[in-house]
């Protein structure tokens, strides 16, 4: 039978080993949180030269705020406005180009939103927080591209009385939207290498049955945004110029469809 002596230096040694092992698990998921912070971080940047374009252009304005982007024509306003949520990891700005001519040619007034550590799911703040920065529209469409489509399908659901209409852009929703009469545009793009076309077919039935489904011949995943290539996406045959303009028109119509 062991000593009391072995017994105290065997639990001791136990004591340092279950130290050990706690400090090296604790050291551990902190630098695991840290790395995480960081790739959030590490954003596909938005063409600089396309969204200067925007910012010179005098019939719009374009406003910074702490939680997102503010398009708005710089003449009368629509009444219509649309809460735009980038793609996971995507510069807020990189939508800019894309969404600026539907503002100029039918007076909707766009957020594009800021996202918590750039993904959307960490996003939880309320539908408010981004429309409060235009007050005088009276009519509030959500969407998104991608990730940012999918947590726009959870405004969708969760304040269907504040929301108009749904957008997605190279995206679908996770769940079925349960109002069957919500105005809905679908956007998607034939060569999609990570929204594929299959991907957008399977989850049809998950929106309205009078959804307007639009796919745009020759347009990728980065179509959707001026921020150049994506890892895992199919090879665009259209230029960005091209894709912008398909965007604008399919998402014109529809505006226009919902404005009071």
């Amino acid at each position: 039978m062991p000593s009391t002596e072995t017994t105290t230096r065997r639990a001791s040694r136990l004591r340092r080993r279950i130290r050990v092992a706690g400090w090296s698990s604790l050291v551990a998921l902190l630098l695991g949180v840290v790395a995480f912070l960081i790739w959030t971080q590490l954003v596909m940047p938005a063409d600089r030269e396309a969204a200067q374009v925007v910012f010179d252009d005098p019939a719009l304005r374009v406003t910074d705020t702490d939680s997102s982007v503010v398009i708005a024509p710089s003449g009368p306003a629509s009444g219509v406005g649309l809460v735009f949520i980038p793609g996971a990891k995507v510069d807020p700005y990189a939508y800019l180009a894309t969404l600026a001519g539907t503002v100029e040619q039918t007076g909707l007034t766009v957020i594009i939103t800021k996202p918590v550590l750039n993904l959307a799911f960490f996003d939880l703040r309320p539908l408010d927080t981004f429309t409060a920065a235009a007050p005088e529209v009276t009519d509030w469409l959500v969407g998104g591209h991608s990730l940012g489509g999918v947590r726009a399908c959870m405004f969708a659901q969760d304040r269907a009385n504040e929301v108009a209409g749904l957008v997605l852009f190279g995206s679908y929703c996770a769940s079925a939207i349960d109002d069957a009469r919500l105005p809905v545009l679908s956007i998607s793009g034939s060569q999609d290498g990570l929204s594929t076309p299959a991907k957008i077919e399977d989850t049809a039935a998950l929106l309205p049955a009078d959804t307007t489904f639009v796919q745009i011949d020759g347009a990728n995943h980065a179509s959707f945004g001026a921020y150049g290539d994506q890892p895992g996406d199919g090879v665009a045959t259209l230029t960005p110029a091209q894709s912008e303009q398909a965007i604008t028109d399919a998402l014109g119509e529809f505006a226009l469809q919902v404005s009071p």
